[in-house]
C-alpha cells in the first residue's frame, strides 16, 4: 500500500483526530491532515502523531480542505486516496476492505455505505443522505447507496480529470456526478458508523440546498 494517502478534512476535532491517527499509524499509511481553520488544538494533535498537516488560513468548507489535499496527491506520486473524516465515526480498519473493493472491480472509486445500518443514525440524516443518494444515482446512472459518506477511495486518474468548483460538503456530491458522466466505475463498500452523540458540522437544510443549487448546475453541463 506504498502509493496509498490517507486526506483527513479537520476543523475543530481535537477531541477525535487523537484516537483516529493513533489508529491509522498501525496501517503503516501516508496520512495527510487537511486543517481547515481550525481554532482548538488538531494542528498539534495531528503534528504529535505524525501527520503531515496542510493548513488553511481560514475555514473554508470541507470541500475546499478535501481539494487542498487531493492537490497534494498530484503533487507526489500517490496513485490512491482515502479520504476519511476527523471525527473518529469511521473504523480505519475498514480501509482493507476499500482497497480489496477496487481490486476485485476495478473501480475508480468506491465509497462507504452506512445505510444498511441505520439504528444510531440521526433520523434528519437518513431522510437526506436517502434523497440525495437517490438523486446522484439517476444523475450518475450507477446505484450509489450513500453518496454523503465521506469514507472513500478514489483513484488518481479521478483527481486529474474531474474538474472541482465547489467548497463545501457538496463538492462530495460534485465529484461523484462528474466522476460518471467522464464514466468512470463507482463502487460502494458497507461500513458501520460509530454516532459518539457530537454535533454535525453539517447543516441539513443549508447543504441541501447547496446540493441542489449543484445538481441543478451539473445537470446542464454535457
Amino acid at each position: 500500500m506504498d502509493k496509498v494517502c490517507i486526506i483527513i478534512p479537520a476543523y475543530n476535532e481535537s477531541e477525535g483526530i487523537g484516537p483516529l491517527l493513533n489508529k491509522l499509524k498501525s496501517l503503516g499509511l501516508s496520512i495527510v491532515v487537511v486543517d481547515d481553520g481550525s481554532t482548538d488544538d488538531t494542528v498539534d494533535i495531528a503534528l504529535k502523531n505524525g501527520a503531515v498537516v496542510l493548513k488553511q488560513g481560514r475555514n473554508c468548507g470541507k470541500g475546499a480542505a478535501l481539494k487542498r489535499g487531493f492537490e497534494y496527491i498530484l503533487n507526489s506520486d500517490y496513485e490512491t486516496a482515502i479520504t476519511i473524516d476527523a471525527d473518529g465515526q469511521h473504523d480505519p480498519g475498514s480501509i482493507i476492505n476499500f482497497i480489496n473493493i477496487q481490486k476485485e472491480t476495478l473501480a475508480d472509486i468506491v465509497i462507504g455505505n452506512r445505510m444498511r445500518n441505520t439504528e444510531n443514525m440521526p433520523l434528519s440524516r437518513i431522510v437526506t443522505n436517502r434523497f440525495m443518494s437517490w438523486i446522484i444515482s439517476h444523475a450518475s446512472k450507477q446505484k450509489i447507496p450513500d453518496t454523503q459518506c465521506g469514507f472513500r477511495l478514489i483513484q488518481r486518474k479521478v483527481l486529474e480529470n474531474v474538474v472541482l468548483y465547489t467548497s463545501r460538503y457538496d463538492m462530495e456530491s460534485e465529484i461523484l456526478i462528474k466522476a460518471a458522466k467522464i464514466g468512470y466505475k463507482i463502487e460502494s463498500v458497507p461500513i458501520e458508523t460509530i454516532y459518539k452523540g457530537s454535533k454535525s458540522q453539517i447543516h441539513p437544510i443549508l447543504d441541501t440546498l447547496r446540493f441542489i443549487r449543484t445538481y441543478l448546475a451539473l445537470f446542464f453541463i454535457k
